[in-house]
């Protein structure tokens, strides 16, 4: 007999297969058996301003809403990871904490063992004990770890792929995950890091991104993100956004939201979901491809709402709803948490898998990382069992470089966890300050990657030790030892 909320397999085969396929139905988890919100009505958990004004920002507003289920250890160790390792400040939506530990026991020690155990909790709300106590950081380590500011054409727009484009229109999400790669600019300060700020004024910043769009028609596809395009006012969202429809040369449109997922009341608002017809009419007249691309790490967070909020951005003229998720050990890194994750997204929530990246080496994150070859061994254990558009493909963002397939490395020194990739074209910041250079030579250049220290035998663990510091081996260069 299937368990409550599971449908029967199709056939007993299935059992004999390393991942069984179970269809599960999406539940949302009931926010009732948290003692704060016993009292918050369905219309309240549905509207995206109540979602909003409750996020938990602190120990104080998480002890408001779990009451005595959280024992005092965990905020000691929470308290400790803030003074010493976070990266992001605290931004949790109540739909996105409900997803932590949803069937937990409701004594203490039991609802506190389920809520450090719990995937969601692991990357959303990080404490002290989760970090590699050796190596918590990368000894190359980068708060802007792509390196995507230097490549800035204007404030907040980076050109690295000839033809592609990043524009971050605001440095805020409606959450904050604790492996945001853009944890130099995005959010609050915290005790280890002083935030980047933009400096123009969103206006300004916008009109300098479209006049460089103009001057620049080589450019066919804007990934528009930020922080969040949720936390941009809609009305400010869609100027943009019909200007750049406005354009002949942009031919694609990425609209990049975790919100559909950590919020997916603000997707549903009738505000949003007129204006969103209304540039996606616009898109289909010009031929324009336009899609939504959300973030999501763990099977629990894909519930009812989100799948109604994806429902609604097709419904609503919106071309795809892609997921982008991240790699990350005792989250997701294993081929049935990810198999589970993709089938929930595919198959219940009309979300396409799209790519799982490693966690990039922001500082404090060892913990989450894993090793290429890890990486490639869940590639190659995901694959047969989803639709073939419907596999996602992982991929390493190497810095300076940009995404590659896991398989596409050159170069492999599995000791010392240092991985090689190449290049098939120049970033913009190489066309405008070496346009003259060979371009054989340029796209011969090897970059380099690293897996976490700890992950290593003992001799690489070794010659890190000897060599940690960043000036043994300057970044971009080979060690030939």
């Amino acid at each position: 007999m299937s368990a409550p909320g599971q449908l029967a397999p199709m056939s007993q085969d299935t059992a004999r297969q390393p991942y069984q396929y179970v269809r599960t139905e999406l539940v949302e988890p009931d926010w009732r058996r948290l003692p704060g919100w016993r009292q918050v009505t369905t219309a309240q958990w549905r509207d995206a301003q109540w979602q909003r004004a409750h996020c938990v920002k602190n120990a104080r507003q998480l002890r408001a809403v779990v009451g005595d289920l959280l024992e005092d250890r965990f905020y000691e160790e929470l308290a400790a990871d803030v003074a010493q390792f976070a990266t992001m400040s605290m931004l949790l939506p109540p739909q996105m904490l409900n997803t932590m530990a949803p069937h937990a026991a409701t004594t203490p020690a039991a609802f506190t063992e389920a809520f450090l155990a719990d995937p969601v909790r692991r990357y959303m709300l990080p404490v002290r004990s989760d970090r590699e106590p050796n190596w918590p950081s990368h000894p190359f380590a980068e708060r802007d770890s792509l390196h995507e500011a230097d490549m800035w054409v204007t404030e907040g727009l980076t050109h690295r792929y000839p033809t592609k484009v990043l524009a971050e229109l605001v440095s805020t999400c409606p959450q904050y995950c604790g492996h945001c790669t853009r944890m130099d600019l995005v959010g609050n300060s915290t005790p280890q890091v002083d935030k980047t700020r933009l400096v123009l004024r969103p206006v300004d910043r916008q009109e300098q991104m479209l006049d460089y769009l103009k001057r620049t028609p080589s450019v066919r596809d804007v990934v528009v993100s930020g922080g969040d395009v949720a936390n941009v006012p809609w009305p400010q969202l869609e100027a943009f956004l019909l200007r750049l429809l406005d354009l002949g040369s942009v031919r694609d449109i990425r609209l990049a939201t975790k919100a559909l997922v950590g919020l997916p009341q603000h997707w549903l608002q009738p505000k949003v979901l007129e204006g969103m017809a209304r540039v996606a009419r616009t898109a289909a007249v010009r031929g324009v491809n336009l899609a939504v691309h959300t973030h999501a790490n763990h099977v629990q967070s894909i519930t009812p709402l989100v799948a109604q909020a994806s429902r609604a951005m097709l419904d609503a003229g919106v071309r795809d709803v892609r997921n982008q998720g991240v790699l990350m050990r005792h989250v997701n890194a294993t081929s049935d948490d990810l198999l589970d994750l993709c089938f929930a997204l595919q198959g219940e929530a009309n979300i396409l898998p799209y790519y799982f990246y490693l966690c990039d080496m922001i500082p404090n994150a060892e913990h989450w990382r894993i090793p290429l070859h890890e990486a490639q061994r869940l590639q190659e254990e995901i694959m047969g069992y989803l639709p073939g558009y419907a596999t996602p493909r992982i991929v390493c963002d190497v810095p300076d470089l940009g995404k590659r397939w896991v398989h596409q490395v050159a170069e492999y020194d599995r000791e010392l966890g240092i991985s090689y990739w190449t290049k098939n074209y120049r970033t913009g910041q190489e066309v405008r300050e070496d346009g003259a250079a060979d371009l054989p030579a340029v796209l011969s250049r090897r970059y380099p990657c690293y897996d976490p220290v700890s992950s290593l035998g003992e001799s690489g663990r070794r010659w890190w030790t000897r060599n940690h510091a960043p000036s043994a081996a300057p970044h971009g260069a080979k060690d030939e030892e």
